[in-house]
């Protein structure tokens, strides 16, 4: 039977029943909720990454979900509702779009997403609760790969970055030996600030070259995973588990899995 968004609403709102509800529901609050938001964002990420799109519409509910369960918290605190919800992001994504809905012209997606950024900006500008930073708006509980690619972006907007991608190469250089020497010295705070530079450089790096750090990490982890798995089968074939292998022999499994082209 087909389901609308307010069959959504009103279940979510039984949920929360002071009297009939799930007890784990009604302990919920926001800041519980957003540990489950991000996991489903992740989810929906996953399926997309795995290209198992028949599975999204479910991912997708469960996001549907997490913002449903919010708005339910925002009505019952007199804070806002779903339809309050829904209306922020009608009239921003109208404001953001003067090319479609006014009369503004743009000729590509990069002039778009250049007045997009001015959009934003000027938004920024206008709320009166916080100093105007060219920073402000990046949420601190973004990834860090992808917080460090805006923060980035947002102060190269004025100016202030590398001309290309050779000199990041020879900043990464820098970081790297900057990292050896706090090796070298035993403090862990050291090693840790240094290896941070050397992340923050490579997103750098991967700004220039047009490539989402964050997209090409997530593409080793699933390179790496699968030449893993491949590594544990080939230990599972001798009767063996992976730690009585060898580290000679699991090489050897390892540069077979890249010769198969895992």
């Amino acid at each position: 039977m087909t389901k609308s968004i307010d069959d959504l609403l009103a279940l979510v709102g039984r949920l929360r029943d002071p009297v009939r509800g799930c007890p784990w529901d009604l302990e919920q609050r926001y800041a519980t909720l957003t540990r489950h938001t991000i996991e489903e964002a992740y989810e929906v990420a996953d399926v997309i990454d795995r290209e198992a799109l028949e599975e999204l519409p479910d991912e997708l509910g469960d996001l549907l979900f997490q913002v449903v369960f919010y708005a339910q918290i925002g009505a019952e605190e007199g804070r806002f509702t779903f339809a309050d919800v829904v209306a922020a992001i009608h009239d921003k994504l109208v404001r953001r779009h003067p090319h479609v809905f006014g009369d503004a012209e743009l000729g590509s997606a990069s002039e778009q997403a250049q007045a997009w950024e001015a959009s934003k900006a000027a938004e920024r500008a206008g709320d009166s609760r916080r100093p105007v930073s060219e920073l402000d708006g990046i949420p601190i509980g973004m990834p860090a790969l992808s917080r460090a690619s805006k923060l980035q972006k947002r102060a190269a907007r004025v100016g202030f970055d590398w001309s290309s991608a050779e000199p990041v190469l020879g900043k990464i250089s820098e970081e790297l030996a900057e990292l050896r020497e706090a090796t070298a010295s035993g403090s862990r705070d050291a090693q840790e600030e240094e290896l941070g530079d050397l992340l923050f450089a490579v997103v750098n790096l991967g700004r220039h070259l047009y490539i989402d750090a964050e997209d090409a990490l997530r593409r080793a982890n699933r390179k790496f995973e699968r030449r893993f798995r491949y590594i544990e089968d080939r230990a599972s074939e001798m009767g063996q588990r992976v730690q009585d292998v060898g580290p000679a022999k699991l090489d050897g499994f390892w540069d077979e899995a890249k010769r198969r082209g895992l």
